[in-house]
């Protein structure tokens, strides 16, 4: 079956969807991207996009950083992408990028004069992480990128260097992935996706003005964890907290709900997942598939 992507207009088989070697975005990673996940729901033979209208908000917010134009309205994206999606007739779990990049064949890294193009890709995708076994990491000697260096908040592929060089160095190491810290010494969210704490009855994650990512995944959880007697805070968290919370978990579009067992050689309890946490995903999993009728808001229906 020929995969269909979009780029720059139109809907081109995967094979055509190719850029020079010159091109401004692969020689200095001037790009700004989403990963959007979508959900197959055997029972209603239906696939879901979970909160497409709030990535590519991000993204178009991620392109106004970098001085790029996002070309198409939010409407406009999700119109896009739901018809590339249906072209590919997917029955299964699907994994969204859109890309809008700096596609100048020139040299030098500056913004201005350089035209932005747009790519839109999807393949099946399941689990980016365990998400059954609890995860064992650790702290990253990397710091992350501050906001007046390389913005967090923005998803900036060029970025992710940093990202690679703290995820490699966990895996080398043994561990599953890590938690990296700012400048400060606070932590800020994993090597690619958002932390939360379980403290008693409360779930803590780092506030948006801690380098991070403002999570599409983490607004759920802070929004949903309610419906479950759960208290929510964001704010400052001390690397030291991490080591005595009652349970920890990793959360974003790749990572869904990751709960973590294991930090820095430090186990939680004995090492089982909380019951908490448990209900918390099999929640969230109810509710990306639109089984939960509070939230079905937030799944766009592929197939007509």
């Amino acid at each position: 079956m020929v995969e269909y992507y979009f780029m720059d207009g139109k809907y081109v088989p995967a094979e055509e969807a190719v850029i020079p070697v010159r091109t401004h975005a692969f020689l200095y990673g001037t790009s700004v991207f989403e990963g959007i996940r979508a959900y197959f729901n055997k029972e209603e033979n239906q696939l879901y996009v979970f909160r497409m209208k709030e990535h590519f908000e991000r993204l178009t917010n991620s392109a106004k950083i970098m001085y790029m134009d996002p070309k198409y309205t939010v409407d406009e994206y999700m119109q896009i992408t739901k018809e590339m999606l249906k072209k590919n007739e997917y029955k299964t779990d699907t994994y969204i990028r859109p890309e809008v990049y700096k596609s100048a064949l020139k040299i030098g890294p500056g913004l201005i004069d350089n035209p932005d193009s747009i790519l839109i890709f999807s393949f099946a995708l399941g689990d980016y992480c365990n998400t059954e076994k609890g995860l064992n990491v650790c702290c990253s000697s990397w710091d992350r990128v501050e906001d007046n260096m390389i913005p967090p908040r923005a998803k900036i592929s060029g970025a992710y260097a940093n990202t690679a060089l703290i995820i490699t160095e966990a895996k080398k190491a043994g561990f599953d992935d890590a938690i990296v810290l700012s400048r400060n010494g606070h932590v800020a969210e994993g090597s690619a996706m958002n932390i939360f704490l379980l403290e008693g009855n409360t779930l803590v994650t780092t506030p948006t003005t801690s380098n991070i990512l403002v999570g599409v995944t983490r607004n759920t959880v802070l929004e949903i964890a309610k419906d479950l007697g759960l208290e929510v805070q964001a704010r400052e968290i001390n690397r030291t907290e991490l080591y005595i919370a009652d349970g920890a978990f990793f959360c974003g579009t790749g990572a869904q709900i990751a709960p973590i067992t294991k930090i820095d050689s430090r186990t939680y309890g004995n090492g089982v997942i909380p019951e908490k946490l448990k209900e918390l995903q099999r929640y969230y999993f109810d509710i990306v598939r639109g089984k939960v009728e509070k939230y079905k808001k937030w799944c766009t229906p592929v197939y007509d």
